[in-house]
Formats: C-alpha cells, sequence, structure tokens
C-alpha cells in the first residue's frame, strides 16, 4: 500500500468511515445507533476513566452552564443599540433558530454516534475530506481558546473592579487564567457537570442583582447631571450599521454554541435525551436573556450620542453595586472557560493517543500530556485576552469568525445529508424546511462575511 493510502487508511479508521468506490469517504452509519452506543459503553466498563457517562440531567448542567454565562450581560448594550423591540425580536428570533438547528445536531448525532466532536462532522459534511477536518479542528479550537481569552479578559476586570486597580491587569490576568487551568484538570465532563450546576445558578443570582440594583440605583454609572438616559422602542437616529450590526453579533454570540454541543453528546449513556436538556435551556434562556436586556436597558438607558449602557452590564453599575454583581459572575468567569479548555484538550488528547491504554487509564504519560494541553491552551488564551482587551469587540470578532460555521451552516448541511436526493422534496412541509436550511447557509455565511468586516 502507498504511503498516501495508508494514510487515508489510517483517516477512515479513526473517523469510522467507509469509503464508497470513486466517491467521497461517507459514514457506515448503523440503523441501531442506540446498539453502538451500547457497544462503546461495554468497551468502556473495565476502563478506569469512562467517558460515557453523563445523564441528560448532567448535560443539562453542562448546557445551563456554557449557556447562562457572562454574555448575556452584553445584551442591554444590545437592546440599547438595536431599540427594545428589535432587540426583543432579535433575541426570541436567534434562540429559536438555534433550538431547531441544535435539534438537528442531535438528531445527527444520534444517527451517527461514532463522532465525538465537531470536527468529524465537518469532515463528514465535505465528504470525508482530510482538508475539512483539518480546517474545521483550526476553527473549533480557535473558537474555544477565543471564549477562554473572554473570560480571562473579564477575570482581570473583575479584579480590577475588587481591588479598583487599573494598573495590574496582566498579573490579574494571569491569576484568572491559572485558577482557570486548575478548574479545566479532570478527564470527564461527567467530573465537571456539577460545577457547572453551580455556576449556572450564581450567574443567574449575579444577572438578578444586575436586574434590581440598575432599578435601585439613583443615576447609572457615568451619569452626567441634566444629559437623562433615553430609552427608545426602535434604534435611535444615526445608529449605523456597523453599530447595529455588533449588537446583532452580541445576542448571537451568546445563542449560538452548538460547537461543543456534539463533545457533549459523545459523553452521554443515552444520547436519544438530549432534546429534553436542550429544550429546558432554550427556554429557560429566552426568558432570562429577554428580561435581562429588557429590564437593564430600561433603567439605565442611553445618552447620545455617548451610553450609560455597558458590556457587561456591570459597567452600568455604581462601585458599590457593581462589586456585588460582579462577585456573584465569579464561578462562570473561572468555571465555563474551563469547560471549554477541557472540551479542547480532549479533542487533542484523543488524536495523541486513539486508542491507547493512556486515553482511558490513570498513566504518568496520560495526565502528563493532558495537563500540557490544558496549560497550553490557557496560555493561547491569555495572548489573545491581552492583544484585544476590550469586551464587546472580542464577542463580535467571534462571533463572526465562527458563528456562522458553527451556528447555522453546518447544521443546515447535515439536515441536507439527512435527506439526500429527492427525499429532501418529499411533501410541503419538508419541502419548507429544505428552503429553511438553505436560508441558514446563506444566513451564515452573511454572518461570517458582514460579521467579519464590523469585526475588524
Amino acid at each position: 500500500m502507498s504511503g498516501s493510502a495508508s494514510k487515508d487508511a489510517a483517516f477512515v479508521h479513526e473517523k469510522g468511515l467507509t469509503k464508497r468506490p470513486g466517491s467521497a469517504l461517507s459514514t457506515d452509519s448503523s440503523p441501531d445507533s442506540a446498539g453502538v452506543v451500547g457497544v462503546q459503553i461495554a468497551r468502556e466498563s473495565q476502563n478506569e476513566i469512562k467517558y460515557r457517562t453523563c445523564s441528560w440531567q448532567k448535560t443539562a448542567m453542562l448546557l445551563f452552564a456554557e449557556y447562562i454565562c457572562l454574555a448575556m450581560v452584553s445584551f442591554p448594550w444590545s437592546f440599547s443599540v438595536l431599540g427594545m423591540v428589535p432587540g426583543v425580536i432579535v433575541t426570541v428570533a436567534v434562540a429559536a433558530t438555534c433550538l431547531y438547528t441544535s435539534l438537528i445536531l442531535g438528531r445527527f448525532c444520534m444517527k451517527h454516534p461514532e463522532m465525538r466532536d465537531i470536527c468529524d462532522i465537518g469532515a463528514y459534511l465535505f465528504g470525508g475530506s482530510q482538508l475539512a477536518y483539518n480546517v474545521t479542528s483550526i476553527m473549533f479550537i480557535l473558537n474555544n481558546v477565543f471564549i477562554q481569552a473572554l473570560h480571562v479578559l473579564t477575570g482581570a476586570k473583575y479584579l480590577n473592579t475588587v481591588s479598583n486597580s487599573a494598573e495590574c491587569s496582566i498579573v490579574y490576568g494571569v491569576i484568572t487564567a491559572v485558577a482557570c487551568f486548575l478548574v479545566s484538570l479532570p478527564r470527564t465532563l461527567n467530573q465537571m457537570s456539577g460545577l457547572g450546576a453551580f455556576s449556572a445558578i450564581t450567574m443567574g443570582i449575579a444577572v438578578l442583582l444586575t436586574m434590581i440594583f440598575s432599578g435601585v440605583q439613583s443615576h447609572p454609572f457615568g451619569y452626567i447631571p441634566g444629559v437623562e438616559p433615553l430609552v427608545t422602542a426602535i434604534p435611535v437616529a444615526g445608529t449605523t450599521f456597523v453599530s447595529g450590526m455588533s449588537a446583532f453579533l452580541n445576542i448571537t454570540y451568546t445563542l449560538v454554541g452548538q460547537a461543543a454541543i456534539p463533545s457533549f453528546i459523545a459523553e452521554m449513556e443515552n444520547p436519544k435525551d438530549f432534546p429534553k436538556a436542550l429544550w429546558a435551556v432554550t427556554i429557560a434562556e429566552i426568558v432570562i436573556y429577554t428580561i435581562c436586556g429588557a429590564v437593564v436597558y430600561h433603567f439605565v438607558g442611553v445618552r447620545s450620542p455617548n451610553q450609560y449602557v455597558a458590556a457587561p452590564a456591570f459597567g452600568s453599575l455604581t462601585h458599590t453595586f457593581k462589586i456585588i454583581a460582579f462577585s456573584f459572575a465569579l464561578p462562570t468567569i473561572v468555571y465555563l472557560g474551563s469547560l471549554y479548555s477541557s472540551v479542547s484538550a480532549r479533542f487533542i488528547f484523543f488524536r495523541i493517543f486513539r486508542e491507547s491504554r493512556h486515553r482511558h487509564s490513570n498513566t504518568w504519560l496520560g495526565w502528563t500530556v493532558w495537563v500540557g494541553i490544558v496549560a497550553l491552551t490557557w496560555v493561547l488564551g491569555f495572548i489573545i485576552a491581552e492583544i484585544i482587551p476590550f469586551f464587546s469587540d472580542m464577542l463580535s470578532l467571534m462571533s463572526s469568525l465562527f458563528d456562522g460555521w458553527f451556528g447555522f451552516i453546518f447544521w443546515a448541511m447535515a439536515y441536507l445529508t439527512m435527506y439526500p436526493g429527492k427525499s429532501k422534496w418529499d411533501g410541503p412541509l419538508r419541502s419548507a424546511e429544505t428552503l429553511l436550511n438553505y436560508f441558514f447557509i446563506l444566513l451564515g455565511a452573511y454572518i461570517t462575511v458582514a460579521g467579519t468586516y464590523v469585526g475588524f
């Protein structure tokens, strides 16, 4: 066998793919996906480290930690740019879209349980291409590292706020990165789910306090006597495309979290239960995001040409209120970045060891490599945080670079692969759904192009 043929065979074996004669690679999808999952669980039964151990409740905790997150306190800023009515409409519309695409994602993962992450899916969607796998891998790692950078940036900002000093930002960033690194060390998502529940609860308290304090304080932070806050139903006159698109991307980034979901499903005992976790989280996020954006914007408002509303919204509170509310967000600052580090490290770790015993045993080599990978992700996150030291700018840039693909294009393509040929036009409802998914591909492309223009 030639060198290229050997590499191709190794790639096919690693991804669980088979090759159609004269065509692209495709997954050998057994109709009994539950049987495949059962085999995977049985193979792990004698291992020291078991991965398929998450119940749907624990998966819901991971999703709650992912979505009830720090970025939600940027919604008041988005509402201040878009206006109250468009802000609510965009939030509900994007949430409904992400719910639908995530359900498609879940169906796809249940049909192909041998795929462990979004990189395996990316290879499949583009015909099993090694190039597609590598490009998706780079995008996946960068997406996660950018999220880690966001949490390093915010952790440093929190410590600056508490200490009332902006002179030690680099030191505070290092402290945050080290704390997150330690929380990232568990090898399975099951071990991290309990912390996820705690993170979501404390973040919920932080948002609640932000809404209460924004109404209780006499004036927002930075108030200019005689220049009263303004609340509008529609965008204020002079709102530019760039600012409006940035506000849209802030909302989109918070609601698009599909990149990590295949990794969550890959560690579920019963992937068919995934929709239960997804529906619970989606209902909660629509309610919380909309109320947070509307209430804080209502009390804080904007002043032209600058804004009283800050991103994150803690910056709109007076100093004492800011410290109290911001402090309850600290577990999320540490945990959520750690979750994404863990997902990235797991992807790299599995590719290094493949079927080796180090992958599922407590060996010195296995743990050394794992710790080294986790540390590397936080070093990269810290560097990016120092390069882009602005919260809203980082959110917009992340959204434009990755969300078009991981939030819309990938899952529309996954839908089209599940209904090949004429089957996608089988009846009016199926045809309408097919047209909707073609629209999602165009929407994802628009977000990527227009969003990147705005981000830069």
